[in-house]
């Protein structure tokens, strides 16, 4: 930030016109604006470490800072909702007698912060009491630095009527298609603003913009009083407003209007073993919840376990345990372009990386922090702190985890002529999965049936079952680097309490042979249990 808060107010004055005329909140984001660019960062951040060290914290450090959120959504041909909004406040989190305690504020002031610190403290010390076995942190390169995601255009620069518009275009898309009956399309967009000082010395700024347009088209036959839905296939990227701009927003949903109203017709899949092809808009969230979830550390020891369950992986099994297919390799990355987990670097100045999970097949990592780590035998942490506000406690969070495609230059046609009866799905829907990330029902928003290495029609009601290992062992075909693609989900619900992380699952589309499938019209249901996403 490098302009006063004089600029600011002339800018904003200039941009917004006359202030009599403007809604209460648009006064409160800019005063938090100023707030945020006038606040020296560094005082109060030398605050807060000398006090914990005074009070007798071996590590501390503090966050400040800033959120943005702007949603915008409508209806057919009108504009229901346009929403802004934005918090701003600090987190200290200190280690003393090898026991966290972490407290945060609103109120960003020297004196706030020297009470807060000493809060923590006091927390730390009351935590003690009960702490069973002393946090060690590995230890990490002291850093200062800068860092921007990558984007062209910041969403919150754009003025709400060019993203109405844009949203309205891609409605009267799919309204075009004879038998859609409504349509609704959302763009929604977050900013997020940290700055991090740690008492090994670190100082970091990060500035992150994450972008998510999506639609749904519902077709209904008035006759039958039966209706289907189809929503967007293209997710949540970490990328700015050119999103609704590198993507042909309108004829996706013209073609998701035309599948609604083939929905109608299609044919029920009879129950049975079928060989699928999945296509990355469907299968990031399978990713997402049997190798992204089981590979979280703190899950596996049972830290995790009141809210969304534990992992059937244990660190025994680490290089041992076969998880899928020789073609299965898992790379988990904080670095990859548009991520939504990509990050310079974590909550407790922990630089972005990669690093395997499943290698070869074989399960080989772990998702760490710098005090788990030494669990699994590590001396370094890979990074996975996070907390979705200044006033929630970091904790591990999810990273990138993505599939890796053939080398080969493989398509998915190719994937599906190698298929005699199968299901080619596309999609995230309604999913279940148990507790230990084992067992689970995925289903999907469109699928089409595989005969004889040919696509011939469509089908409807579909949910595969299976075993997360058989189900990863199953898999026999990836397609290339072509057909590689980045899906991403804004909701990731983790913690009690819950927090909520931003992560992506890239994939090729990849086959899998002689899955289990039901018809959910005649057998239970799959729905959303463990995620809340």
């Amino acid at each position: 930030m490098d302009f006063s808060r004089r600029d600011f107010l002339k800018a904003t004055t200039l941009a917004l016109g006359t202030a009599a005329i403007l809604p209460s909140w648009v006064y409160e984001a800019q005063a938090m604006t100023v707030a945020f660019i006038e606040v020296n960062k560094d005082a109060l951040a030398d605050v807060a470490l000398a006090t914990a060290k005074k009070l007798g914290a071996s590590y501390a450090d503090i966050r400040i800072s800033r959120y943005r959120m702007e949603n915008v959504s409508t209806r057919e041909r009108q504009v229901l909702n346009v929403s802004s909004g934005q918090n701003f406040g600090f987190g200290v989190r200190v280690l003393i007698n090898g026991t966290w305690g972490f407290a945060g504020s609103p109120i960003v002031t020297a004196d706030e912060v020297k009470r807060v610190t000493t809060e923590a403290a006091a927390i730390a010390r009351a935590n003690s009491a009960i702490q069973r076995k002393k946090i060690e942190l590995v230890p990490t390169p002291k850093v200062t630095a800068t860092w921007k995601s990558s984007f062209d255009r910041d969403p919150f620069d754009v003025p709400s009527d060019e993203k109405t518009a844009m949203l309205l275009k891609i409605n009267e898309a799919a309204l075009g298609v004879k038998g859609v009956s409504f349509v609704t399309s959302n763009l929604s967009s977050v900013n997020e603003q940290k700055y991090l000082a740690t008492s090994d010395g670190s100082r970091i700024d990060q500035y992150i913009i994450r972008t998510n347009p999506s639609f749904s088209v519902t077709a209904v036959d008035r006759a039958s009083g039966d209706f289907q839905a189809v929503n967007s296939l293209r997710q949540a990227q970490q990328i700015g407003f050119e999103y609704m701009t590198k993507h042909d927003w309108a004829a996706e949903a013209k073609t998701a209007a035309e599948h609604a109203v083939m929905k109608l017709t299609a044919k029920a899949v009879t129950p049975g073993k079928y060989d699928l092809v999945l296509h990355p808009s469907h299968l990031f969230l399978t990713i997402h919840e049997s190798v992204g979830h089981s590979t979280e550390l703190d899950r596996a020891m049972l830290w995790e376990a009141n809210y969304a369950g534990t992992s059937f992986l244990t660190p025994d099994k680490t290089g041992k345990l076969q998880f899928g297919s020789k073609m299965v390799n898992f790379v988990a990355d904080r670095t990859q372009p548009q991520g939504m987990a990509t990050v310079g670097f974590d909550d407790e100045a922990v630089p972005g990386q990669s690093w395997d999970i499943v290698k070869n097949g074989i399960f080989v990592d772990w998702q760490t922090t710098r005090d788990t780590a030494k669990i699994v035998g590590h001396n370094k942490s890979y990074g996975c702190l996070h907390a979705d506000s200044w006033g929630s406690v970091p904790f591990p969070r999810m990273p990138n985890v993505s599939l890796q495609p053939a080398k080969e230059n493989v398509s998915q046609d190719d994937l599906i002529s190698g298929v005699d009866k199968g299901i080619l799905i596309f999609g995230r829907g309604s999913y279940s999965i148990d507790q230990q990330r084992y067992n689970f029902q995925f289903g999907g928003q469109t699928f089409w049936e595989i005969k004889g290495g040919k696509v011939v029609g469509m089908l409807k009601d579909v949910a595969y079952q299976s075993k997360t290992t058989d189900f990863w062992g199953a898999l026999d075909g990836l397609g290339g680097q072509a057909t590689y693609e980045m899906p991403g989900s804004p909701n990731d619900g983790k913690g009690e309490p819950g927090q909520s992380n931003s992560v992506s699952h890239g994939c090729p589309p990849a086959r899998f042979r002689n899955i289990n499938v039901l018809n959910t019209a005649s057998g239970p249901s799959a729905g959303a249990m463990e995620d809340h996403e």
